[in-house]
């Protein structure tokens, strides 16, 4: 059995959605209703008064044929019967006298009227309403009639009560009431049966997720008959687990090269400790294990300080101060620091340079020695390292280049991770702690540019560093 959505703020995603769709079907069938009832409302209205009009006409045309308003007191009941409804008013009059025919059934007061003349057509204009005590509408018309030829004018009043529409109406308001509510409980069902259907995949994607733990990162969302909306996000979430996978066996691979590097001299330092405590030794002794062990130390300090600037430069604690720099003089003073080192290995350094560079000194200084002690490392014996930097608009760009042995590309895809080195057997050359490249990305990336290595032909390995111009940095 699948578990429940989960809740937001007490209720499930499912109940909320619900809950809108019915209140939005709520709104929209109300409105429909209130829409229906006063269409409805204004039909019944003109039929009732095009029933008054044609009365009130038919009156005219039938007093038009009598001869003598005598006929038609003679003959009240022929008009009473022409109303319709028994709650309609009839009244029958000369005008200034008292009606001659009347019917009344409820006493009705007319509202104020002027009669329509002779002649004077009725229309709906014409027509005044007022309502009785329960609220029933009555339509009221007033209008003079000629009777035969002999001169006579009657006022003929008479009044349309809506008994039988206000019955209807109100018939129909309950039919609105009820077809509306109908209509929001049966849509608010289907919305719920549908959305429980609709999310299934969404409880399939939670159930998938949890299984997701450090030890299990392996697993992956299945795409596989998902909608389009949860395919993309499924396919996203599955790129964010890549990238967490990569970076916790990156992450675990670095704790594990970082406990053997840190693990070699305290074992040299304990190790040498043990030795000179287990008998007595001269003072010349002691001083070249203190000798040795400051030299451990120094290389413990060494690790633990690139390892916290590489924790700054990852999570950009470090600001970027950057200068115009020299290139020709600036690594003109890297070569003469280094030219020592080389000699021992019989190599030399040609430097071709020109330009400037926009970057911060310290930071400068410290990535190009980085590249350039990792080919006189690294680099064949009793051989050229070429230097070659130069600047255009975009920014400048510094390569150094080095006979070496042939370089796979797996090698040169991992040269720049942390604790790598190619070749541990010469690394202790220069005790080496694979952290030098590391380095050497990482304060690229503090000033927006690249670091790569390629191979230009075969026996040569190239490291080039691109730096953007001060128009391309962002401030």
């Amino acid at each position: 059995m699948s578990p429940p959505t989960p809740a937001v703020g007490g209720w499930t995603l499912t109940t909320r959605v619900t809950a809108l769709f019915a209140l939005m079907t709520s709104l929209v069938v109300t409105g429909l209703g209130f829409y229906l009832d006063r269409s409805a409302g204004q039909a019944l209205s003109q039929r009732a008064d095009q029933a008054l009009i044609g009365r009130v006409e038919h009156f005219r045309n039938l007093m038009h044929d009598l001869y003598n308003v005598e006929q038609m007191e003679q003959r009240p009941a022929l008009f009473e019967s022409m109303m319709g409804n028994e709650q309609d008013v009839r009244i029958f009059r000369r005008q200034g006298e008292a009606p001659f025919i009347q019917s009344n059934p409820d006493h009705l007061v007319p509202p104020a009227m002027t009669p329509l003349p002779v002649g004077s057509p009725v229309s709906s204009a014409s027509l005044r309403t007022s309502q009785r005590a329960d609220g029933v509408r009555v339509r009221w018309v007033s209008a003079l009639a000629d009777v035969g030829k002999g001169g006579d004018t009657v006022e003929i009043v008479a009044a349309y009560v809506m008994v039988q529409e206000a019955r209807m109406m109100r018939s129909y308001r309950w039919r609105i009431a009820g077809a509306a509510a109908a209509a929001v409980v049966l849509t608010a069902l289907l919305g719920f049966l549908l959305l429980r259907r609709g999310l299934q995949p969404l409880e399939a994607m939670s159930q998938r997720a949890a299984q997701i733990t450090p030890d299990h990162l392996s697993a992956r969302l299945d795409q596989e008959g998902m909608p389009a909306e949860l395919r993309r996000v499924a396919l996203s979430f599955n790129a964010m687990l890549d990238r967490l996978e990569a970076g916790y066996a990156h992450l675990a691979q670095f704790s594990g090269d970082l406990a053997h590097e840190i693990r070699t001299p305290i074992n040299v330092l304990m190790g040498q400790s043990q030795v000179a405590l287990g008998q007595r030794r001269s003072p010349e002794e002691y001083e070249q294990v203190l000798e040795s062990n400051v030299e451990e130390l120094q290389r413990l300090s060494r690790i633990v300080e690139n390892i916290l600037f590489l924790a700054q430069a990852d999570h950009a604690a470090l600001a970027v101060e950057r200068n115009a720099l020299d290139l020709a003089e600036e690594l003109g003073r890297i070569t003469d620091y280094f030219e020592g080192i080389a000699d021992e290995r019989g190599m030399r350094f040609d430097v071709q340079a020109a330009g400037q560079c926009q970057a911060n000194l310290i930071m400068w200084r410290r990535v190009v020695s980085n590249l350039v002690i990792n080919a006189v490392r690294y680099g064949r014996a009793e051989s050229t390292i070429r230097i070659l930097a130069e600047s255009d608009g975009e920014g400048s760009r510094i390569m150094v280049e080095n006979r070496s042995e042939d370089v796979t590309a797996q090698a040169m895809a991992r040269m720049f991770d942390r604790f790598y080195r190619g070749d541990r057997s010469r690394s202790a050359f220069t005790e080496s702690n694979g952290l030098g490249l590391a380095i050497v990305k990482a304060i690229m990336a503090l000033h927006g540019g690249t670091a790569a290595v390629e191979c230009p032909a075969p026996g040569w390995i190239r490291f080039s560093l691109r730096f953007p111009s001060a128009a391309a940095v962002p401030s």
